[in-house]
């Protein structure tokens, strides 16, 4: 079975760990990265802009992930906006 051109298959889930990195996100937030990185674009980037932590801890992302109130708002609106094709 065709697998369809978009799902939660293309991002990770990015888990924080006990000490939180000086250049990423200065809340206990989780957020989204794409599981392909694409050539032009900022590998160590997550959704939103963010900088990505030293050594991330990068999940599989589900469906419960996506109902974490740590999630970052912004990197979901991003995952939305491509799920819609924009």
């Amino acid at each position: 079975m065709p697998r369809p051109a978009w799902s939660l298959h293309a991002y990770l889930f990015i888990e924080p760990d006990e000490q939180l990195d000086l250049f990423a996100c200065r809340e206990v937030r989780v957020h989204l990265l794409p599981r392909q990185l694409e050539l032009g674009q900022y590998a160590d980037r997550t959704l939103c802009g963010g900088l990505l932590p030293a050594r991330p801890r990068l999940l599989p992302l589900g469906r419960t992930q996506l109902k974490d109130k740590r999630l970052c708002l912004e990197c979901l609106k991003v995952m939305q906006l491509q799920q819609q094709g924009a």
